[in-house]
């Protein structure tokens, strides 16, 4: 008997959620935990960490999971490691639904940088005024450029003290090219840092940023091991055996 683990963090996972309710399948989401009032969803849920692969494989055990989705953000590289490692042990059918990526358009000024340590080395060292869309846990080494006046935005508000003096946003997106444009030209921002995390729901600010004619220093994703890996809910409802009314 199927029984599938979606492991949540993009928007396209709760698409995926409403799809595998809709055909009758037994599943269950986790959240990562990160996030404090989750979105809700039309399956049982689950929130916080395995305890690494180990953990993550034996819950795939008690819980009688048969199939793992792996729809975590892009740049949740452990988790990622983690359910390759613990479906290899456990001999787990493993998909990963991974947006693709974003590709430059004409317009775009992009420096493109391996990591977050390459994306502090590459502001310009004359202060500015820069956006920071990379998330709460990578924030921590552009305290090295304090001169700097950073912009953050949050799901949620921060619990702890941050690590540098910042103009704090707290929205949840999807976020539309005329905000993003606002919100840049209000605050006067001069520089973007931004991950290549792909999808619609956060281009908008890459957009905003083409129109206004500002560098992006764009982060890559970093490497994963091989899986199997589609761009749509409709192919992971091919790959479970179930049709889907989604066209993508």
């Amino acid at each position: 008997m199927m029984r599938a683990l979606i492991l949540g963090g993009i928007a396209d996972a709760s698409l995926l959620a409403a799809e595998i309710a809709r055909a009758g399948i037994d599943a269950v989401y986790s959240y990562g935990g990160r996030t404090r009032a989750p979105a809700d969803q039309p399956l049982p849920t689950r929130s916080g960490g395995f305890g690494g692969a180990g953990g993550l494989a034996d819950t795939i055990r008690r819980e009688g999971i048969t199939h793992v989705i792996d729809a975590t953000h892009p740049f949740a590289a452990g988790m990622s490691r983690n359910a390759v490692e613990a479906c290899a042990e456990t001999g787990t059918a493993l998909i990963a639904l991974e947006r693709a990526l974003w590709a430059k358009a004409p317009g775009d000024n992009w420096i493109e940088v391996g990591d977050v340590n390459a994306a502090v080395a590459a502001l310009p060292e004359a202060a500015a005024r820069v956006f920071l869309a990379i998330g709460r846990q990578h924030i921590a080494p552009f305290a090295a450029r304090p001169q700097h006046a950073y912009t953050l935005r949050f799901v949620d508000p921060p619990e702890a003290p941050l690590p540098f003096a910042a103009d704090v946003i707290v929205s949840r997106g999807p976020f539309t090219l005329d905000g993003e444009l606002e919100m840049m030209r209000m605050r006067g921002i001069n520089w973007i840092v931004a991950r290549n995390s792909g999808g619609d729901g956060a281009h908008a600010k890459i957009d905003a940023a083409r129109r206004l004619g500002l560098p992006v220093i764009m982060i890559s994703r970093p490497q994963l091991p091989e899986r199997l890996r589609v761009e749509s809910v409709a192919e992971v409802m091919q790959w479970l055996g179930h049709r889907t009314c989604l066209g993508a």
